[in-house]
């Protein structure tokens, strides 16, 4: 084994009976992908909104849980490599997404909440996108701010306390130790 084999890319790898040219012709019509006899209208009708907001979305439905919830991050990642925005695919307690423009952060910061949502998902590509329409969480750069500038107060108020008792005990009379004043 050579040590360019170690660190090679992995192939990606999708869930089982997943064709890509299959999902990808039936994204075609409403940005919705699924198995066959799932309804499609309520989850088209979400994406659609979500289109309307700004978020272009496209959703691809895999049934069942794949061995592994990476293999369909893969598949958003191939999915996405021929359809412009964001794409989610969701099986049954899982997400996985690809996106052109929302960084990595936001992604798995609004899949977090979409996900084990037992086979509902409309529920989960909701949550999803509501967690995305939502502000981002606490600035840690505004929270580090503070806590350093709370910090400097503390250390220059001590700072004061300390040299006022400097100067008060140096303003004091020395003290006279009573059993060596004879």
């Amino acid at each position: 084994m050579t040590v360019l084999h170690t660190f090679a890319p992995m192939a990606a790898e999708l869930p089982p009976n997943i064709v890509l040219s299959s999902v990808r012709s039936d994204l075609a019509d409403n940005h919705v992908a699924a198995p066959e006899g799932k309804d499609q209208e309520e989850l088209a009708a979400i994406v659609a909104a979500a289109r309307s907001e700004g978020i272009p979305l496209s959703v691809v439905v895999v049934p069942g849980n794949p061995g592994h919830d990476s293999s369909l991050r893969d598949l958003a990642t191939e999915i996405g490599e021929t359809t412009q925005g964001t794409v989610v695919v969701v099986s049954d307690d899982w997400i996985g997404t690809y996106s052109d423009s929302l960084s990595r952060v936001k992604l798995e910061w609004a899949e977090d909440v979409a996900k084990y949502r037992g086979n509902h998902p409309e529920e989960a590509v909701q949550a999803f996108i509501d967690r995305l329409e939502q502000p981002e969480g606490t600035s840690w750069s505004v929270l580090t701010g503070v806590v350093l500038a709370l910090t400097a107060l503390v250390i220059a108020g001590l700072y004061v306390v300390k040299s006022r008792r400097g100067r008060e005990d140096a303003a004091l009379p020395p003290h006279v130790d009573a059993g060596s004043a004879s």
